[in-house]
């Protein structure tokens, strides 16, 4: 079990964090989960394992994001490029999906997580996409934190999909060109109906948004730490949130005077 092998380090624990101001708390945060395999690696273990320590750690931070009072937590879990890695991996990652499902859905149920997967599911296997129909229509009628996981997600796809959407909306008469806008195709988007995440975090180190959300984060805070996913804890998301909340949102206009 990857449970007795996986042991926090107590360095990986950032500093000191301030308390968090209830009234600023992001509503919408998204989280690219990097750096399982190298932390696996780091340990001379197989890349499995670090996908299976991230899994853990999505659970303990969706605990402490519904805590908080954070209304939608998006997770990046695989994209589109994800696919180029060795098939044994894909294979994995696939498995542990389907045993995510298993393990989490009833306590989702029980704790008012509303699941839903955005992506292109159609290249999943028949079995998996079953499983996830079953977990969202599970979850749906939950009434707390809503849980976005990406798989086989691409920010670029998402944007083709959501003109292709407008295109055949216009074919069929259903819109006018004349009334698309960036509010049209954001409804097409596959977070349509959520608020923009107001915050992104970045573990690992990589200085890049990887094709995630690119419509969506358009105005987003930014926060990376080299710490890797796995040594991810309730603490570095709650800097994260502290680090957020010392920031003026300015959106494109110009620096609040006092």
């Amino acid at each position: 079990m990857v449970t007795k092998l996986w042991r926090r380090r107590k360095d990986a624990e950032p500093g000191a964090v301030g308390p968090l101001d209830s009234t600023r708390i992001p509503l919408h945060i998204a989280i690219i989960m990097d750096g399982n395999g190298r932390w696996a690696q780091k340990r001379g273990l197989p890349r499995t394992f670090g996908h299976k320590a991230g899994a853990e750690v999505l659970r303990e931070i969706l605990t402490d994001a519904a805590e908080i009072g954070v209304k939608v937590l998006t997770a990046y879990a695989f994209s589109t490029e994800n696919w180029r890695r060795p098939s044994e991996e894909v294979s994995f990652l696939m498995e542990l999906f389907s045993t995510y499902l298993d393990n989490e859905v009833d306590r989702l149920v029980e704790k008012q997580v509303r699941l839903r997967f955005i992506g292109n599911r159609q290249r999943l296997g028949a079995e998996l996409q079953r499983r996830i129909e079953s977990a969202e229509q599970k979850t749906a009628q939950g009434t707390g934190i809503e849980l976005n996981l990406a798989v086989d997600y691409g920010g670029r796809a998402e944007i083709v999909h959501a003109a292709r959407t407008l295109a055949q909306d216009v074919l069929d008469k259903q819109l006018c060109i004349d009334e698309i806008d960036e509010a049209q195709l954001a409804k097409r988007l596959f977070t349509g109906n959520q608020p923009d995440p107001d915050l992104l975090i970045r573990p690992g180190g990589d200085m890049r948004i990887s094709n995630f959300l690119l419509w969506q984060l358009a105005y987003a805070e930014l926060w990376v730490t080299d710490t890797l996913w796995p040594d991810f804890t309730p603490r570095h998301f709650r800097q994260a949130i502290f680090a957020y909340q010392q920031r003026e949102r300015r959106f494109g206009g110009l620096k609040t005077s006092k």
